[in-house]
């Protein structure tokens, strides 16, 4: 909503009115121009929201549902939907049978997300020289844990070696719970540790 005399794009909106056809909204807006006073109209339009397939994940479990969404709008992965089922994150979209990290709405088969209004599922791996101890964890979405990090769980300290994510493995910096699938660790013979996760611990499994 630039101003057609001066090109500033400080407005004031003076007055809006809605008008809706059978595929179309349009919102017509009555503008002043702060910079040089000119007032002026202009137009915005976009089609009207249709349902899109969605399949939300909360944890272990997944529901099929349906969203509204604008067909000229833009999608992308990371982006947060308010659903029927509350708040939720894309984290795949599907086109054509193929995964993007972006697309047109008007475009999308499916939309994978995650719920952001529950806790975080993530593995916790404890590498004993050949036998693993598995653990599944579950954190709150902004817990962080960093690839060095002593922690203790259920008798083990351990240090974290490697941390995969949802789109990479991690062997510095951090990641939050929100996007690990999984942490990979040893142990070591410290006494001390940064934080105890045994509380959050919802399933053990041992292999050897």
């Amino acid at each position: 909503m630039d101003c057609p005399i001066c090109g500033s794009d400080e407005v004031e909106i003076l007055n809006s009115k809605q008008k809706s056809s059978k595929k179309k909204i349009m919102e017509e807006y009555l503008l002043k121009c702060e910079s040089c006073g000119h007032v002026f109209k202009d137009m915005f339009s976009a089609k009207k929201p249709e349902p899109y397939r969605l399949i939300i994940s909360e944890q272990d479990k997944s529901h099929k549902t349906t969203i509204e969404l604008s067909p000229s709008d833009e999608l992308k992965v990371g982006d947060v939907l308010l659903s029927d089922l509350g708040q939720v994150e894309v984290t795949s979209i599907e086109v054509n049978d193929k995964r993007v990290n972006k697309s047109m709405i008007e475009d999308i088969n499916t939309i994978w997300a995650s719920s952001v209004e529950i806790p975080a599922r993530i593995g916790f791996s404890v590498d004993l020289h050949g036998d693993v101890d598995s653990y599944k964890l579950d954190l709150e979405r902004d817990f962080e844990i960093a690839p060095g990090d002593i922690v203790k769980i259920e008798k083990h300290i351990v240090k974290v070696h490697v941390i995969k994510t949802q789109e990479r493995k991690l062997t510095s910096g951090f990641a939050k719970a929100g996007v690990i699938k999984r942490v990979y660790s040893k142990p070591v013979k410290f006494n001390n540790f940064d934080y105890d996760l045994t509380k959050y611990i919802v399933k053990k499994t041992i292999r050897d």
